[in-house]
């Protein structure tokens, strides 16, 4: 066993098989004061390991790493199973597509999106629209993550190659999300923000207002009134962004958004 002297600190140990199990005392051979084997050490009881709070047991550099935004999946209407959804019908549409493909120009088919690979879109929007939002796009054919929290979705732009980002003023304002959200997308070298386009969803902006899209450095702005035309003015907007950078993308040999 271990006694510690309450005058220097100083550490004994002693040979518990010839000791009293009764209390005893013992003299410290460094400043030769007596240590009574009963009493406890006031300073090892206040001890931040006795207490729990010690930096080794509570380090929050051993906490898990946040999760990156998960994928929004629609769910199959009544007995329909995901075999059904993309069944022989969804095969023969994937087949056209890469049919029509080759027949094209490589400058025509930069300007094709292939349902086979639809956009992947971020969307960091508070509970109250973030259900109605990611379904929508999702049933217009995009490929949706959905964002609970800032941490997720900064994940999920470090970890992905996206398209499209949707983002709400008023996303995740405890951690102030917002404000993450727009510094991940700022520190983009040029190549990256320009495969990257941004749309801010705002109560008070008008919708595809260009100036105060171009104030905020965003690609398009959309009030929260016109949250149900969302999936055709991205369609549009994405279209027009495509065409506005048709023949860059040409001479980089980069397919477009």
């Amino acid at each position: 066993m271990i006694i510690v002297c309450q005058e220097c600190s100083s550490r004994l140990q002693v040979d518990e098989t010839r000791v009293s199990s009764r209390p005893f005392a013992v003299r410290c051979p460094k400043c030769n004061s007596s240590i009574n084997s009963g009493t406890p050490n006031p300073a090892v009881a206040q001890s931040a390991i006795t207490l729990g709070e010690s930096p080794a047991t509570d380090n929050p550099r051993f906490e898990p790493p946040p999760l990156p935004a998960p994928l929004f999946e629609l769910e199959p209407k009544g007995k329909e199973t995901k075999a059904a959804v993309f069944g022989t019908e969804k095969l023969a549409e994937l087949l056209s597509d890469l049919l029509n493909q080759q027949a094209t120009t490589a400058a025509n088919s930069q300007s094709i999106r292939p349902s086979w690979n639809p956009r992947k879109t971020l969307v960091c929007i508070p509970e109250d629209n973030r259900e109605k939002v990611a379904r929508a796009l999702a049933e217009n054919g995009f490929q949706v993550f959905v964002a609970q929290d800032m941490n997720q979705a900064v994940e999920r732009m470090r970890e992905n190659q996206l398209d499209i980002l949707v983002l709400d003023q008023r996303f995740d304002p405890v951690e102030q999300g917002s404000v993450f959200v727009t510094r991940e997308v700022t520190i983009l070298r040029p190549a990256q923000r320009r495969r990257l386009f941004f749309v801010l969803l705002s109560q008070t902006l008008r919708t595809m207002d260009a100036h105060a899209a171009f104030l905020n450095n965003v690609n398009a702005i959309v009030n929260l009134h016109d949250l149900e035309e969302l999936p055709r003015l991205l369609e549009h907007r994405v279209r027009e962004y495509n065409e506005l950078y048709k023949d860059f993308n040409g001479v980089l040999g980069v397919p477009a958004l």
